[in-house]
């Protein structure tokens, strides 16, 4: 991990770097930790297909749509899953007072919220193994899952690690749009679409934003092309059900939200964190690349015309009330039209 922060692929995480080897020693997150109970929570929605991978690939292949990654799609899994691990953590104490009275048990429940290798502990306790995607693997369940910890003070038997099972595949090297994955099992943020899209707070590279397409929040490329994931398991509760407006979409209906509409419509959702300059400045950006596709007439002539007609119009009227952020990427996307 050292050496991939030293190479600056954290991009404008910081919190990465700040917390340094504090990752790889669980006594410093709390004190008296000696054993990790690591848990996986499947997010697949129930009423994805079975051809669900096709599907989000498809998704692709339609400008108009906006493309939010799966896991969005629903509520947010912080919430979620900090409160079953915490459900969990409670019986845990219970059984430990139970048969061993003399010990106390002090726990702490981590979700994607502090300096945890997930990963890493994870595929250790055998979870999965790590695929080239720098994502866990199961055999059962591809990668469609989160993952959480409970930190212990009690030692407790370990399980043992699973083999890697991604042998000289290289699917979701091959797919990365923005070749983020720069070799196997190292991902350089800076150029991942997830991490522009929802970490980085300024302005898209341009040598990025036509690669964005129509995503707006996330990307799943590099799991929708593995090949485990035609093992991915659905959600067993409606928590990770579809939101409305989050799948199927088109992008001038979610660019035409306010704010107050944003911020009601991603109440306990884990896009809301982005915030409205954001949402606005992702939208933006695949707005632009649907009006170069229509403009190079990549669809009927007809449909082309009245699309064209419909963004411009919808990027002319929010440019005037929009953030200096929001409107450099405005201008970028209207720009396209002098340049085909």
């Amino acid at each position: 991990m050292l050496a991939w922060l030293a190479k600056g692929f954290h991009g404008e995480m910081a919190y990465m770097e700040t917390h340094g080897l504090k990752r790889a020693r669980p006594a410093l997150l709390l004190a008296g930790t000696v054993s990790v109970i690591t848990a996986r929570m499947d997010y697949l929605p129930a009423s994805h297909a079975a051809d669900w991978q096709a599907s989000e690939q498809a998704r692709l292949g339609k400008p108009h749509e906006a493309v939010i990654s799966v896991y969005a799609r629903g509520r947010d899994y912080h919430k979620v899953m900090r409160a079953r691990l915490q459900t969990l953590s409670e019986k845990i104490a219970q059984q430990l007072a139970r048969i061993a009275p003399e010990h106390s048990l002090a726990s702490r429940v981590f979700v994607d919220s502090a300096p945890v290798l997930e990963v890493e502990l994870a595929s250790r306790s055998g979870l999965g193994w790590r695929g080239k995607h720098t994502l866990l693997l199961n055999r059962d369940a591809g990668s469609m899952f989160f993952l959480g910890e409970i930190f212990v003070n009690v030692a407790l038997p370990t399980t043992p690690a699973q083999s890697p099972h991604c042998g000289s595949c290289s699917a979701c090297l091959d797919v990365c749009p923005t070749q983020a994955i720069v070799a196997p099992y190292q991902v350089d943020a800076r150029r991942c679409i997830s991490y522009l899209t929802i970490e980085h707070t300024g302005a898209i590279p341009l040598e990025f934003r036509a690669a964005l397409g129509n995503r707006i929040y996330g990307c799943d490329d590099c799991q929708t092309a593995c090949p485990w994931n035609k093992f991915a398991q659905r959600a067993v509760i409606p928590d990770f059900d579809v939101r409305g407006g989050m799948q199927g979409a088109t992008l001038l209906a979610l660019f035409a939200w306010s704010e107050e509409e944003f911020l009601r419509r991603t109440e306990g959702s884990a896009i809301r964190r982005i915030g409205y300059e954001r949402w606005q400045r992702n939208i933006a950006v695949a707005l632009g690349n649907q009006l170069r596709d229509a403009a190079q007439a990549k669809v009927d002539q007809a449909i082309a015309h009245e699309r064209v007609r419909a963004i411009v119009t919808a990027l002319t009227a929010k440019r005037s009330h929009s953030s200096d952020l929001v409107i450099q990427h405005i201008d970028w996307a209207l720009g396209l039209l002098n340049t085909n």
